[in-house]
């Protein structure tokens, strides 16, 4: 496999990930853009999050972050979401684009499990947005990468809840070193969509395992 060395190289290979095959509203499910994903993960590559690490995806969808991860240099990049029919073409995606060293597991993200060690981990979960009921699903990630201990974390939040965020990251020894903005694209795919397109404020955190 080729070896990428920009960032644009990298977002134009993952604009072949198609987006989610039949998005389930009760998993919110939104696909990560190439430009988003692309440029998080070349920051995540610089700060020497990437390059021989064991990484996972959590709620991976289409496995763009795993995928990502795996082009430039992850040891081992493991995707993971609840929804089948995404991990099917995450598989195939991955598959096509002969890249090495990913591997993907259908399983709720709470009951996950691994054998392997991650150093970093990367989480998109539902940003509660659209629907109430949805609030609160990026602290239960976030409990999750506490649970899998890795040494980097970088987990997507609304922006609005920023200082909420910094608080809870804060009192669960977390250490946060760098906060990504993105105008995030929701398109118009659920039936309670009024709008065509909208752009939602989210913050990407990457914070830093403290030990003891």
């Amino acid at each position: 496999m080729k070896k990428i060395t920009r960032k644009k190289h990298l977002e134009m290979r993952l604009q072949n990930i198609p987006s989610h095959p039949r998005p389930k509203v009760d998993l919110e499910q939104y696909t990560t853009p190439s430009i988003i994903a692309s440029d998080l993960v070349w920051n995540a590559y610089s700060l020497g999050d990437i390059a021989d690490k064991t990484v996972f995806d959590l709620g991976c969808g289409t496995g763009v972050f795993a995928i990502a991860s795996a082009l430039m240099g992850a040891k081992l990049a493991v995707g993971v979401d609840v929804d089948k029919d995404s991990i099917d073409l995450a598989r195939e995606v991955s598959d096509n684009l002969k890249v090495e060293n990913a591997d993907f597991i259908e399983s709720d993200v709470c009951d996950f499990n691994c054998s392997h060690d991650a150093d970093t981990v990367f989480q998109n979960p539902p940003f509660g947005s659209q629907k109430k009921a949805d609030k609160g699903q990026d602290i239960k990630f976030v409990k999750k990468a506490i649970e899998l201990s890795p040494d980097v974390l970088y987990s997507f939040h609304m922006a609005s809840s920023q200082d909420f965020l910094i608080n809870f990251y804060n009192e669960n020894n977390l250490d946060i070193t760098h906060i990504f903005r993105y105008n995030f694209p929701i398109p118009k795919i659920y039936e309670f969509h009024t709008k065509e397109n909208q752009n939602v404020n989210v913050i990407v955190i990457r914070a830093e395992f403290n030990i003891f």
